[in-house]
């Protein structure tokens, strides 16, 4: 099921709060990242999830095994519907923590992080030092194979690269895809962006949008006209 995920990056629960006003009554999907969930802690998630709306708790988890294990055993608590941890963590981080969403009996989406879309193929070669021989897209399709064999269900990316991942690993494998800017916004400082016109025609199977809704002058209109471009309604 294609939906639109808002990201709720606010420096408190009262700035999140004020911003939900204006969609009362409805049930959203929101991210809850870094910043609001190191600031509130987890009761911001219970609250929200008790207002009805699905939860994609934003933490891209990444340490030794045991600990990322422990860490999921916590979170899986709140009843959150997607958690994400980086691919680079390794197979058995991933395998280890994603078999205690499954032992846990919970409808939960785990996900992998491939490349941040804040970065680019440049930053790829002269930062983090991939190797040269690599393209962008070489080394999102080797993660998403990893987090696939690892269990994971699906995979955070840029729309650029959701056809090559439902190619090679399966319509099925979901997509969640921030990056996402209609037209008429500013990039700031995402590098692989997409129209929600284009996440769709790309296949993404969820997008991400935070600022081009949570800083529009009328952020409920906003939301509309992005979920309907997205869904092709």
């Amino acid at each position: 099921m294609k939906d639109l995920i808002i990201a709720m990056d606010f420096p408190s629960k009262e700035k999140a709060d004020e911003f939900l006003i204006n969609f009362k009554g409805q049930k959203l999907f929101l991210k809850i990242g870094m910043e609001l969930f190191y600031k509130e802690g987890p009761q911001i998630v219970k609250e929200y999830k008790k207002l009805g709306h699905k939860i994609f708790l934003d933490l891209k988890l990444h340490d030794i095994p045991n600990t990322v294990k422990s860490a999921t055993k916590s979170l899986i608590d709140l009843d959150v519907d997607m958690i994400n941890f980086h691919i680079s963590g390794g197979f058995n981080m991933l395998k280890e923590a994603n078999e205690v969403i499954i032992n846990s009996n919970k409808n939960i989406i785990a996900l992998g992080v491939t490349m941040l879309t804040s970065n680019d193929e440049n930053i790829m070669h002269k930062e983090i030092k991939i190797d040269n021989n690599l393209s962008l897209n070489d080394v999102i399709l080797s993660y998403a194979n990893l987090a696939k064999n690892a269990g994971l269900q699906g995979i955070v990316c840029s729309a650029l690269e959701v056809p090559k991942i439902k190619e090679n690993l399966g319509e099925n494998f979901v997509t969640v895809t921030p990056g996402i800017r209609p037209k008429s916004s500013q990039s700031d400082d995402q590098k692989r962006v997409v129209s929600p016109s284009d996440a769709r025609n790309l296949g993404s199977d969820y997008i991400v949008v935070g600022r081009p809704i949570t800083k529009s002058e009328n952020s409920l209109d906003a939301y509309r006209k992005i979920k309907k471009e997205f869904l092709g309604e």
